[in-house]
């Protein structure tokens, strides 16, 4: 019985979330209700549990949540975002759309640069390719998760928190399961380009065509003008070419953060947290200092950024707060002695675990921060390889996160593309859920063979 109320728990924050309502709210209502059923103390589970997870993940990642948004921003005041995206895409061309796509939103993510500006910022010129090649504009969303989620944000040397937040527990570094987990992200990419590419010319064989205004969702034209800015955008950065920077002085700033990231980390072992702010601080004044000239809202970058990184990690302790109630239910202690006490390889018991919390939470950075205080005494224990249970939990994030009530998926589909879940959803769904969860699967196979 639990389980099943922690199943209608979930059910609630993910149709709240994709009714609009503000994470924050969800989430208080939503654990509100795991009280009420477990028989706690509404009021005492709010003040104590609730904010214990809240507050514990703010403090510990609100830094890095600043330095992403503010070098993100930074990216994007000087147009280096800008300029990167449109160099790929007019490399690869309209006949490549789709890994054109990808592969944008792929290197500004490994870069450091966050979901969200490289959501703004590569949207228009898909827009641009997706008109231009005449394929319909549903399948977008898909094509920048793939790039910027599905494989970037998990995999070996990536400065994105997905990655990092094992190092804490793991006292591993981000290279961490280095080889098996390349081998895996690079399959989840070309499966996944394969996959979209597929799917699209199936869907242009079937008639469909890039459609400008398909959307009749009031919900979603009321988010405002996005679509339309995203569009004008597109058809004015080709004529504005010159106004942008230098591929090669763009990309730099996102050469230095990784490099200097992987040196810190293995060359000198510095706390790979620790690393990761250096590296975004050094990435930041790279930028400032290469594309001094292109430089338009010196303060203006800093001020944005630390409002989007405050909304941004709050939302994600929200939902870390959430995950923290439904760790003292019943039904959520019954669900981690079934997966400790799976038979076979323990490293599938820790998969699928930080794989269902993931899911609960609908973000990987929460579920990474809910599941990893309680799963990673017990595996350590178990004597498993640090590296391989690093690249595990990080690649199990990535999986069940997406669901239809993640807040980057809500973003993307509905206020970025303007689109709605029913059109862009399953492609994305299949790219971000069902071959991520293959990929990890694939590592556990690896791992438990190797380590």
């Amino acid at each position: 019985m639990g389980i099943i109320l922690l199943i209608i728990s979930l059910g609630l924050l993910m149709w709240m979330t994709m009714r609009g309502i503000n994470i924050i709210i969800a989430a208080i209502i939503s654990s509100s209700f795991v009280a009420i059923t477990a028989g706690l103390n509404v009021a005492k589970v709010l003040t104590e549990a609730y904010m214990k997870g809240f507050t514990g993940f703010f403090a510990s990642w609100f830094i890095l949540f600043l330095l992403g948004a503010v070098f993100g921003k930074v990216m994007s005041d000087t147009r280096a975002a800008d300029s990167i995206a449109n160099a790929l895409m007019k490399f690869l061309g309209e006949k490549w759309a789709v890994l054109a796509t990808v592969l944008t939103c792929a290197i500004m993510t490994y870069g450091g640069v966050s979901l969200f500006v490289v959501g703004f910022s590569v949207y228009p010129l898909a827009v641009s390719l997706f008109r231009s090649a005449n394929l319909p504009r549903r399948f977008i969303p898909a094509a920048m998760i793939l790039g910027s989620v599905s494989f970037t944000m998990t995999m070996p040397g990536s400065p994105e928190i997905q990655n990092l937040i094992p190092t804490k527990f793991f006292h591993t570094t981000p290279w961490a399961g280095g080889v098996i987990g390349i081998l895996i992200a690079l399959g989840i990419a070309v499966a996944g380009c394969m996959y979209l590419m597929s799917t699209v010319k199936k869907a242009v064989a079937r008639g469909e065509r890039y459609d400008e205004y398909p959307v009749q969702d009031q919900a979603v034209n009321m988010q405002g003008g996005v679509h339309e800015l995203a569009a004008a955008q597109a058809e004015s950065l080709h004529v504005a070419e010159t106004s942008l920077p230098h591929f090669g002085l763009a990309v730099m700033p996102l050469i230095v953060v990784v490099v200097s990231l992987a040196v810190m980390t293995n060359g000198f072992h510095v706390d790979s947290t620790i690393a990761a702010v250096y590296s975004m601080v050094a990435g930041i004044v790279i930028a400032w200092l290469l594309m001094f000239r292109f430089i338009r809202e010196f303060w203006g970058s800093l001020a944005d950024g630390a409002s989007e990184s405050i909304v941004a990690i709050s939302n994600t302790s929200a939902v870390v707060g959430f995950g923290s109630v439904v760790a003292l239910t019943q039904g959520f202690k019954d669900v981690i002695h079934v997966v400790t006490h799976m038979p076979g390889s323990p490293y599938l018991g820790l998969g699928i675990a930080v794989t269902i919390i993931a899911g609960i939470t609908g973000s990987a950075s929460g579920g990474l921060g809910i599941a990893l205080p309680i799963l990673a005494p017990i595996y350590t224990k178990m004597g498993l390889d640090p590296g391989a249970m690093h690249r595990i939990s990080a690649l199990a994030s990535g999986g069940l996160d997406a669901m239809p009530h993640n807040g980057y998926v809500v973003t993307l589909i509905r206020s970025i593309a303007k689109d709605t879940h029913k059109r862009a959803y399953w492609p994305l769904a299949m790219v971000s859920v069902v071959i991520t969860t293959i990929g990890l699967l694939l590592a556990i196979i690896l791992f438990s063979i190797f380590h």
